[in-house]
């Protein structure tokens, strides 16, 4: 489903390059919950923006669903992100002039989609994630915890086989948080989906069954979350990594 081998990338500061990726390699092979963790300037956002197609590798390999994506075009790259990839991020990223249902849209409104057709996904996704009282609210009048279930419904809106998320609980409250946890964590198991989230929290990655742990631009350890609590992930990754 996601394969990475021996991925590099590296940013220029001025006259200088600096490394952020040192030779990544990873591999999921089956749908469920996943999540990399790692100190910060590990490499982790790099490599799930590189997964996500919105920037390329230096050199290395990358693969979703059989497809080698790690040198398309920009114009491939954009096509494929529309229908294969759903991708949420810590913002939320809605448009605050457009109500709920009509964020949602977006992806089929770009794509040329039949207007009616549209508004009927719309729905089924406010239903799936508990916010069909929401459809007509715009993002100023719903929670933190609303918003990225918005903005996870939209990324969904093609049923995607993988679900990229960034930090996507950085801006809610640990009780929204919990909840966004445990909605992607059903997500994945009843919708056959690959879910990767990057996050630097322990009660995150015990809601997955597999972390992969960055350090230096590196995969250097994985932790199988079966049976373990918070602590016990954040035992496992100072066992490996150090304090976090």
């Amino acid at each position: 489903m996601i394969r990475c081998t021996d991925v590099y990338k590296s940013y220029s500061l001025g006259s200088r390059a600096v490394p952020a990726l040192r030779g990544a390699s990873l591999e999921i092979g089956e749908p469920g919950f996943y999540a990399i963790m790692g100190q910060s300037g590990s490499g982790k956002s790099t490599l799930l923006h590189l997964l996500a197609t919105l920037d390329r590798p230096d050199s290395g390999e990358i693969e979703i669903g059989g497809r080698s994506v790690h040198d398309l075009s920009e114009r491939e790259a954009t096509d494929f992100r529309r229908r294969g990839l759903g991708i949420v991020f810590q913002q939320f990223n809605l448009i605050p002039t457009l109500s709920a249902a009509e964020n949602i849209e977006l992806p089929g409104l770009l794509a040329g989609d039949e207007p009616r057709g549209l508004r009927k996904r719309a729905v089924e996704l406010l239903d799936l994630l508990g916010l069909a009282d929401r459809a007509a609210h715009r993002p100023e009048a719903m929670s933190g915890g609303e918003q990225q279930r918005v903005a996870i419904a939209r990324a969904l809106f093609y049923s995607p086989p993988v679900l990229l998320a960034d930090e996507p609980t950085g801006n809610l409250d640990s009780v929204n948080a919990e909840r966004l946890w445990s909605l992607l964590e059903s997500l994945a198991a009843e919708h056959e989906m690959t879910v990767l989230m990057v996050t630097h929290e322990p009660a995150a990655a015990a809601h997955c069954r597999r972390v992969f742990l960055l350090q230096d631009g590196r995969v250097c350890g994985e932790i199988e979350t079966e049976g373990l609590d918070a602590v016990g992930v954040a035992a496992r990754y100072q066992q490996t990594l150090g304090p976090a």
